[in-house]
């Protein structure tokens, strides 16, 4: 019996080779090494191990080694391990479909119903058991230890049911050894190739996380300066260098800032975008994959840039830009091009987003001080006094009303340290200053609002301010008759348009040319600052939009991307009155 036994296993091993050969195989696959590094497998994902695996169940059957009127098989060799990766539901299913063919393909002896049973009961054994070792560590002792479990489960159900009794107590004294010990072994071995996926996986994963954490700190100095064409240009240059890809390029919404590699004669700085596919990363904000040249859709024909993947860069939840990495060959950008590019996109977009908070909060602190010194200067506070003084002697409900007017912009002026506002509070503190204003000239000023209905939004503190008073100190008061100031407000589609209109004076069309470019001209630093506020917040798109004629008056647009917040309608009901 002991020879018989030897040279059972001998014929067993060499059968196992063939499994452990087909393992080697299966974990260089790339859909297979995708589904087993998935830290959540689908139902459909489920399906597949089961149909692999019960198929090489069905393989370890027919390697088979025919012994006293049965089989002794490495079946359960692709069953447990796919019911130790996949779990129970995986380890049933391939259990059924190994043990299910063993059942109903009459391939040998007396044991048919009773392999099948056990191959599916000992599917389920390790569908359980791989939640206990799935953090366990190394996982290859385990799934041995469990391999010799669950061939002393498939013997016992070999006695309970397989008949005459004695046939199958005599096949379970020749077959227990070499078949616990192979299929044990098996197991050990396919699981161990598994698991080398893992640690190949998280070898490649600390690699990028190290590459991406050293372009990271290498391009910090220039992304603190903005997005801009000389910043792009460095910060493609830094990722070229670092990272294997045939061409980088990065873009702001609407043109390309620059591009480093293959397609430098033609994927020029200052071009406007070229694909759909970068359009419409830009609008969605999910990233996509490029597999073939046909879809970069590159100008020049002869262009070897084939694949690509895009990925967006946002601050505060809107896209600014994107990253483009390219290759040479079609279908060629792999997972790890994928989080490397999506892990850059995310460290570049926080980077971004914190040169902008930095130089708005400059712009910010600016920008208080010059409606502070607007409001506190001897002249604004004098003739608001003497305004006030003046309607004491014969309206002492308007000059109280004046004084809380007064007291409200200084409160407003001296406490507003939030990034962003609501309309409302914007609004009513324009209206303090204006009803200042309007007292002290009287109907040589007027005042208009024009408020649609149940539009709410935040903006940045003080940016209605300075354009208001502009239009009433350089529009209204040189021009002798007087004239009016609207504060108009609308939504139209996703952006929020608060624009001033005055009939005053009005400006040439050349000192309207330059007027925003104009720093030494200390009668535009209001809207000077506004419009780099809203170019550093929002982008270029969002500037200041001016528009006057000589003699017949000025409006100023702001347009304000849609950002719901609350509003009062008892302040606007207020404001309106």
């Amino acid at each position: 019996m002991i020879l018989i036994i030897g040279e059972m296993m001998l014929s067993l091993l060499n059968k196992l080779g063939i499994i452990i050969i087909l393992a080697v195989i299966i974990s260089k696959i790339g859909i297979f090494r995708k589904l087993i590094i998935k830290k959540n497998i689908t139902f459909m994902d489920k399906i597949f191990l089961s149909i692999v695996f019960g198929a090489i169940g069905i393989m370890g059957t027919y390697s088979s080694v025919p012994i006293n009127g049965a089989l002794a098989n490495t079946r359960i060799v692709g069953v447990m391990v796919g019911a130790l990766l996949g779990g129970p539901m995986v380890g049933f299913m391939a259990g059924l479909i190994a043990g299910g063919h063993r059942f109903l393909i009459d391939i040998g002896g007396f044991t048919a119903v009773a392999c099948g049973v056990a191959t599916i009961v000992e599917g389920l054994f390790g569908g359980y058991a791989h939640y206990y070792i799935r953090n366990k560590s190394p996982k290859w002792e385990w799934a041995f230890l469990l391999g010799v479990i669950s061939e002393f489960i498939q013997m016992i159900i070999i006695l309970l049911i397989a008949r005459p009794f004695g046939d199958a107590l005599q096949l379970v004294k020749i077959i227990l050894f070499p078949m616990v010990v192979v299929n044990s072994f098996g197991i050990a071995i396919f699981i161990g190739i598994i698991e080398n996926i893992y640690t190949e996986y998280d070898r490649i994963a600390a690699s990028q996380a190290e590459k991406t954490l050293k372009i990271a700190n290498l391009t910090l100095p220039y992304l603190r300066q903005g997005l801009n064409y000389e910043v792009a240009q460095k910060v493609v240059g830094i990722i070229k260098e670092s990272v294997d890809v045939a061409a980088v390029t990065i873009t702001n919404r609407h043109e390309i800032l620059a591009h480093k590699g293959i397609g430098e004669d033609h994927h020029c700085q200052g071009f406007d975008l070229q694909t759909e596919a970068t359009k419409e990363v830009i609008q969605t904000g999910q990233y996509k994959i490029i597999n073939d040249k046909d879809s970069i859709k590159c100008i020049k024909n002869d262009c070897t840039l084939k694949s690509a993947i895009v990925v967006p860069l946002k601050e505060r939840d809107r896209v600014v830009g994107i990253l483009k990495l390219y290759r040479t060959e079609e279908n060629s950008i792999t997972s790890i091009d994928t989080e490397l590019a999506l892990g850059l996109a995310q460290l570049f977009s926080t980077q971004i987003e914190l040169s902008r908070v930095e130089h708005q909060n400059k712009l910010i602190t600016e920008a208080e001080l010059k409606s502070l010194q607007a409001q506190i200067n001897p002249h604004f506070l004098f003739n608001a006094i003497n305004t006030i003084v003046s309607f004491i002697q014969f309206d002492s409900g308007k000059a109280k009303q004046l004084l809380i007017s007064l007291a409200e912009l200084f409160r407003k002026s001296l406490s507003n340290n939030q990034d962003m506002v609501d309309m409302d509070v914007e609004l009513k503190h324009i209206a303090s200053y204006l009803e200042i204003e309007k007292a002290r000239f009287g109907d040589k000023l007027q005042v208009k609002y024009d408020i649609q209905k149940n539009v709410v939004c935040k903006l940045p503190p003080l940016i209605l301010q300075p354009i208001v008073e502009n239009a009433v100190v350089h529009g209204i008061l040189p021009k002798k008759s007087g004239g009016s100031v609207t504060i108009r407000c609308r939504k139209n589609h996703e952006d929020i348009l608060l624009e001033v209109i005055d009939d005053g004076i009005g400006m040439e069309a050349e000192e309207l040319k330059g007027l925003l470019n104009q720093q030494s001209d200390t009668n535009c630093i209001g809207l000077m600052n506004v419009n780099r506020r809203l170019i550093n917040l929002y982008g270029e798109e969002y500037k200041l939009q001016i528009k006057s004629t000589y003699n017949e008056g000025t409006s100023v647009l702001i347009k304000i991307p849609y950002v719901k917040g609350r509003y009062s309608s008892e302040v606007k009901e207020e404001i309106v009155a």
